[in-house]
C-alpha cells in the first residue's frame, strides 16, 4: 500500500513539473517563448498602456525599459533567480535574463517573454553566490552545456515565472486602480 501511494505521489509531481515546461513553446526563430493574448473589455488602448507601465513599475522596478516610438508597445529586459539544492539547503544556481514585450489595442493586449539566457552562479571568496562573468547560455542550447536534470528544473522555474507574470499582469490591468485614501488629521494645538 505504501509503495503504491509513493508511486502515485511521484507521478503527480512529474505531471506537475511537465505542465510548467509545456507553458513554453518555440517561436519562428527557434527560441523559447511564452505568448498570451488577453481581453480587457471596456478599456481603451491608452488606459491599458498606462496600467501596463504602472504594473512594471510596481512589480518589476528593476526592469530596463527600451524607448518606444509608438505609445502602444512596452518592451524591456529583466532577470530572475533560479534555485537548486534540497529543501533547507537551497541556494541560487543562477539567473535567467529575459526580454518582454507588451502591446495594446482597444479592449485587448498581448505580451510575450522570450530570449531566455541562463548565467550560472558560483561561490565567491566571501561565501556569497555571484554570477560567473562571461558565461551566458541560451536556454535553447543549455542541454549541450548543462545536465538534463538541471535544464529541466530551469525550464520548470521559467514556465512558473512566466505564468506568474501573466497572472499578475492580467489582475493588475483588469482591476480598477486603487484610490489613495485621505488621512484625517487631528489638530491638537487648536481646541
Amino acid at each position: 500500500m505504501k509503495t503504491i501511494l509513493v508511486a502515485l505521489i511521484f507521478v503527480l509531481f512529474a505531471k506537475i513539473s511537465f505542465a510548467q515546461q509545456s507553458l513554453l513553446s518555440f517561436d519562428e526563430h527557434n527560441k523559447y517563448i511564452y505568448y498570451q493574448v488577453a481581453e480587457a473589455p471596456g478599456l481603451p488602448q491608452d488606459t491599458l498602456h498606462v496600467r501596463g507601465l504602472s504594473f512594471l513599475k510596481t512589480y518589476y522596478p528593476k526592469s530596463k525599459l527600451k524607448p518606444s516610438t509608438e505609445g502602444k508597445i512596452i518592451s524591456g529586459e529583466n532577470k530572475f533567480l533560479v534555485y537548486g539544492g534540497i529543501s533547507v539547503l537551497k541556494h541560487e544556481k543562477g539567473e535567467i535574463a529575459y526580454e518582454f514585450n507588451i502591446e495594446f489595442k482597444d479592449q485587448k493586449y498581448r505580451f510575450w517573454l522570450t530570449n531566455f539566457v541562463f548565467t550560472p552562479y558560483q561561490r565567491d571568496r566571501y561565501g556569497n553566490f555571484v554570477a560567473q562573468q562571461g558565461i551566458d547560455i541560451p536556454l535553447e542550447t543549455a542541454l549541450t552545456k548543462l545536465d538534463k536534470k538541471d535544464v529541466d528544473g530551469y525550464l520548470d522555474e521559467t514556465g512558473a515565472f512566466c505564468k506568474q507574470f501573466g497572472d499578475r499582469l492580467k489582475q493588475f490591468i483588469i482591476s480598477a486602480p486603487k484610490k489613495e485614501e485621505t488621512i484625517k488629521k487631528v489638530v491638537t494645538d487648536k481646541w
